[in-house]
């Protein structure tokens, strides 16, 4: 996970995907709740998604390729040995980035084990999550419920509409990081921009909306809620500090992927997949270069690329003073 100063050759076989350094286009989602740091739209813009199996690549050789077809076709080249022998052929992440201008809806997610029951075989859970990259000075979310709630309680504010009651409020800042697991009751506040890495599932069980009315791809799911949603007390919020102009930290550790803060300064960052894992990189601030053998990709902010699991080193250098940015993996 930690990162270090660039010297040297970088070195390594490239297999026969054609691209190792992976660009990737967002597709951008029209939310209720979304705002206009995205893109101006009305109906508003609340997500955008950066990586998962549907993306397309941006520019390369394998421009207008989805990811899941080149999973397909390179398995371990470009997903990794480890991702490989844990998940076969199939990309198991998820990563986005949310404008939040309003209250998303009071959410929970299952399991690997009940979505596999409750939505169907070969369906993964939703594990989460969130890194702030903006935060209004009154911004909180929901997370997990109050202690003391006990789970006939929480079942009741559920089935009764009060789960706001319930819910715990956390504030947060610039910055930091959560993690939400299966079965956390969670919901994003206004004034919130961010990045979210998840599992790659859709399912989302809605407990509360807010007073918003369904419509048929906004229903809730009141009983399904009250199944997945636990009382167990989910993690504080972190703030990860990179030591020095060139490093990384930890942000977020978990089974389902690990998410590093990374800073490069005037003096590159070395990275390495190892074989073992894609690696998604997102710029957070300000431009940056990735660079393996004869490959470069310069990503402007918010901007995404894959590197292929089979890669190995690689280096990330700013264009200009420096630059931030996210790197998300598959534990290995």
């Amino acid at each position: 996970m930690d990162g270090q100063d660039w010297s040297g050759e970088i070195a390594g076989p490239k297999q026969a995907l054609g691209q190792h350094l992976i660009p990737l286009e967002p597709q951008f989602r029209e939310r209720v709740w979304g705002g206009q740091r995205l893109r101006a739209s009305n109906p508003p813009i609340g997500e955008a998604w950066i990586a998962y199996e549907e993306s397309v690549v941006a520019t390369g050789p394998l421009a207008g390729r989805k990811l899941a077809d080149l999973a397909a076709e390179h398995g371990a080249t470009l997903l990794g040995a480890s991702v490989y022998g844990r998940y076969g052929r199939r990309f198991p992440l998820l990563a986005k980035l949310l404008d939040c201008a309003d209250w998303l809806s009071v959410q929970v997610h299952p399991n690997d084990e009940q979505a596999r029951r409750m939505v169907g075989p070969g369906e993964f859970g939703k594990t989460e999550a969130w890194f702030f990259l903006e935060a209004a000075a009154d911004a909180r979310i929901l997370l997990g419920v109050r202690p003391g709630t006990n789970p006939v309680e929480l079942a009741a504010a559920i089935r009764e509409g009060r789960v706001a009651e319930v819910a715990e409020k956390v504030p947060v800042r610039s910055h930091q990081a959560v993690l939400i697991p299966a079965g956390t009751l969670h919901a994003l506040g206004p004034g919130l921009f961010l990045y979210e890495i998840q599992q790659e599932s859709d399912t989302t069980y809605r407990a509360y909306d807010w007073g918003r009315p369904q419509s048929a791809g906004r229903k809730l799911h009141i009983e399904e809620s009250v199944e997945v949603t636990t009382t167990d007390t989910p993690p504080e919020p972190t703030t990860p500090v990179v030591e020095g102009a060139t490093g990384t930290a930890d942000a977020v550790d978990c089974p389902y992927f690990d998410l590093d803060l990374a800073g490069v300064g005037a003096t590159p960052l070395a990275l390495d997949t190892g074989g073992r894992s894609f690696h998604i990189v997102t710029a957070i601030e300000g431009a940056a270069e990735i660079q393996t053998g004869a490959e470069t990709v310069r990503l402007a902010q918010f901007e995404t690329a894959l590197v292929a699991g089979a890669t190995g080193a690689y280096r990330i250098s700013a264009v200009e003073s420096s630059a931030t940015l996210l790197r998300a993996s598959v534990p290995v």
